[in-house]
């Protein structure tokens, strides 16, 4: 900048010269990493609501090719995609910006880190003011971006913008700009003015992320507008059986499972140990498997199907068989036929002819303790295999178990995963929980030892984030909760769960789209 020759006038700019470069000096390494944790979370969360939304628009294809529904998907399945199309313009416009300001922020644009990622300083205060508020002002360019995607989203039917005109979570509205600027300050000042380079990173995030969750706030109800298949048939029930309940080593076990009568638009879906099995021409799943050793063991059925009424009917059945042995000893898992890590694992263990008294067992990983009349309390350290060894009157016979971790927990606030809510029940809650779903033991419990509330949108100028220990919500976190409006989209990350035997888990993000 030229310097004036008015002596005053000199000293007030090298004074504003001097606590320009102090500011940049008070950019703590503190205030850098919470923007890189707020930075990272956006960017997962992101690519949570993209998968979302690759379901979405998957179902409503398969919608779009079936007679049944064929209507309607040809009318809201095009809007769908106008709107997608709008999102990633407008996303992949952030993107070149923000590598853009990469590149700016950096005395040497092509380095790369020893990921391959773009290096550049973070607490660069110049950077973000150079691209996008003075010289090619991009801030404006980007500005007409979003009211551009905003307007085409909203406009895409006039049920869209009578839901969303007011809930959108893409805000555009100015943050509020204190000082000398305050009366001539625009959009783009009051963002990136002497902002450091990865603020303006986040604050770049924050915008697609504004811009994918209206994406699936708007496809998710384009999706809904087409409906469901009404499915009519006169008789209907769930079947599932096996070949044998008692077999020995090498034979093999089948099982079968369905729907009694059912209509081609109808047919069940069949798991077996969680695995989907395909139906046969006649509309039943059929499992084939040799059984291995000797022991008693176990395989989980499900099935799903519609009734009549279009509501979903389902059957969960344990096949429970048994492989016989020679010596006529026997382990049994009173759980599954798997042991789990940190857990007491309780067995039986019978000696078939062999009295107790002429009975032991060993494991090879471990400890295994009698409990007496047959009952044994197993505890695993290492994943993989356990082998439970059995004399019976002198006769080995061994028995493997796999050995697994216990799964991760599920993060929850109340009764939601995330998703679309209210505000006002969200904001009813006291804090985030981990529960443990559809596991084969009871009482198995995590606990959340710390998480990070990330919000922004709504009622929100600026990105709110607050770090909590525990479980429950601290004053910080509250405080955000309370100020949450409908549009806010709210970010549970960086989540903490202590399982049995004190394993620490890190947990998926969250991420809730309140109204």
């Amino acid at each position: 900048m030229s310097m004036p020759k008015e002596p005053r006038q000199k000293m007030i700019n090298i004074m504003y010269l001097v606590l320009t470069a102090l500011l940049a000096l008070n950019v703590s390494s503190e205030i850098i990493n919470a923007f890189k944790t707020i930075n990272n979370s956006l960017v997962t969360s992101n690519g949570i609501v993209e998968n979302k939304n690759v379901l979405i628009f998957k179902s409503l294809q398969e919608k779009l090719d079936k007679a049944e529904t064929h209507q309607m998907a040809a009318i809201w399945k095009p809007k769908a995609d106008q709107v997608k199309s709008a999102a990633d313009q407008a996303y992949n416009y952030i993107e070149t910006l923000k590598a853009e300001l990469i590149t700016e922020s950096s005395a040497k644009g092509t380095m790369k880190d020893e990921n391959g990622n773009p290096t550049f300083k973070a607490d660069d205060l110049d950077a973000a003011t150079r691209l996008l508020v003075e010289g090619p002002k991009k801030a404006d360019e980007l500005k007409a971006k979003l009211e551009s995607f905003r307007s085409t989203a909203l406009g895409v039917d006039p049920e869209v913008k009578t839901t969303f005109e007011n809930t959108l979570p893409l805000d555009l509205s100015m943050p509020k700009v204190t000082g000398s600027k305050a009366a001539t300050a625009d959009w783009g000042y009051a963002y990136f003015h002497m902002t450091p380079t990865i603020a303006a990173l986040t604050i770049l995030s924050k915008f697609q992320n504004d811009i994918k969750n209206s994406e699936s706030q708007i496809v998710e109800f384009c999706h809904k507008k087409v409906g469901e298949v009404q499915v009519r048939y006169d008789a209907f029930q769930a079947i599932a059986s096996q070949s044998s309940e008692y077999l020995m080593p090498g034979q093999e076990l089948r099982i079968t499972g369905g729907v009694g009568a059912f209509s081609s638009a109808a047919k069940p879906n069949v798991s077996i140990d969680g695995a989907s099995i395909a139906l046969n021409t006649e509309g039943v799943a059929e499992y084939k498997t040799t059984v291995g050793g000797p022991g008693s063991y176990s395989k989980k059925v499900s099935i799903s199907f519609k009734k009549p009424d279009g509501t979903l009917g389902t059957l969960d059945k344990e096949i429970k068989y048994t492989v016989g042995s020679p010596t006529g000893a026997s382990v049994s898992a009173d759980a599954v036929k798997v042991l789990y890590i940190g857990l007491k694992n309780p067995l039986t263990i019978n000696g078939g002819t062999a009295g107790a008294e002429k009975t032991s067992a060993t494991i090879s990983q471990g400890k295994l303790d009698n409990l007496t009349g047959g009952k044994f309390m197993a505890e695993v350290t290492t994943p993989g295999e356990a082998t439970i060894g059995v004399t019976a009157d002198g006769k080995k016979t061994d028995f493997k178990f796999k050995v697994k971790r216990v799964p991760n927990p599920t993060a929850m606030i109340g009764s939601s995963e995330g998703g679309r809510e209210p505000a006002n029940k969200i904001k009813a809650q006291q804090g985030v929980r981990a529960e443990l779903k559809d596991f084969v033991f009871e009482g198995v419990e995590f606990n959340v030892v710390s998480f990070t509330l990330i919000a922004n949108g709504g009622s929100f100028t600026n990105l709110q984030f607050a770090p909590n220990v525990g479980a429950a919500f601290n004053a910080d976190c509250k405080r955000i909760l309370d100020k949450c409006s409908p549009g806010t989209s709210l970010i549970i990350d960086e989540i903490k769960a202590v399982g049995p035997g004190g394993d620490t888990r890190k947990l998926p993000p969250i991420v809730f789209n309140l109204y």
